[in-house]
């Protein structure tokens, strides 16, 4: 049987001293969904008794084509921090790295809920009503593991690899504009930069064929888990990467703009 609090630890050490495990937790110790569901809340109350509060969810594997391969049947959570999150400032922020093992990018719609949302929502404009504002973002990942190599649930209990999230300049979302936004979400194209040259290509049809369709299965996939909380007003919801993850060191400037939807570019400089 898995020691929740000891193989939670035993990743916030990985992550600290910048030490990846050997060998991910589901080879080792067999580790499940549902155990690794409960590693991840571990993790949130460690996080709370340390004075730090939760700023929503961050989803993986938004994409159906890899659920048969890596045997899931929905998408998976974990859950972001208020000194995880930040706000661009002029749609430009700048991060350090000095403390990460192997980060990636990856860009992602942002949400901010304006009211709960719980289960049983199937449909893009229903998943819309509850959002306040939608964003263009960067989450930075990063691997505990060695090589990147793991399944869903070592990825749920290692933070689901969340290691900062950078938030663009909100668009609101208005019962006016709700259906602009369903046709737009699916098919708007990304354009993910580094010093000014393109290296990944993606669109609103890698989030589970549309954001806001994304949203509204993070509402089906936290409820299958006993003790998940669901999304309230005020949480961020990461909604899936647009392209694919791309390795990143200090020293470049990440770019990623936007064509069909309105949201104007974001620049991240690394450090």
């Amino acid at each position: 049987m898995i020691d929740l609090r000891t193989l939670a630890l035993e990743l916030v050490a990985a992550y600290a001293e910048r030490r990846p495990l050997a060998t991910p937790p589901s080879t080792r110790d067999g580790l499940d969904l549902t155990t690794a569901y409960a590693v991840e809340g571990e993790l949130v109350r460690m996080r709370r008794a340390a004075g730090r509060k939760t700023s929503g969810v961050k989803v993986g594997f938004a994409n159906k084509a890899v659920w048969r391969v890596m045997k899931l049947d929905t998408l998976v959570w974990a859950h972001m921090y208020d000194d995880t999150v930040r706000i661009a400032s002029g749609n430009e922020a700048t991060l350090p790295l000095a403390q990460m093992i192997s980060p990636k990018i990856e860009p992602e719609i942002v949400f901010k809920m304006k009211v709960p949302l719980g289960a049983g929502v199937t449909d893009a404009a229903a998943a819309l009503e509850a959002v306040e504002w939608l964003a263009l973002g960067f989450e930075i990942i990063d691997c505990p593991y060695a090589d990147w190599t793991f399944q869903p649930a070592d990825f749920v209990a290692a933070y689901g690899l969340h290691a900062a999230l950078i938030v663009g300049e909100p668009r609101a979302v208005t019962a006016a504009n709700i259906p602009e936004l369903v046709e737009q979400l699916p098919r708007f194209k990304v354009r993910l930069a580094k010093d000014g040259d393109v290296v990944e290509e993606g669109s609103g049809r890698n989030s589970l064929r549309s954001p806001a369709l994304c949203l509204a299965e993070l509402t089906t996939a936290m409820a299958k888990h006993d003790g998940a909380e669901p999304l309230a007003a005020g949480d961020l919801v990461s909604s899936g990467t647009l392209t694919e993850s791309t390795p990143i060191q200090p020293g470049a400037t990440w770019t990623a703009s936007v064509e069909g939807l309105d949201l104007p570019t974001l620049t991240l400089h690394l450090q």
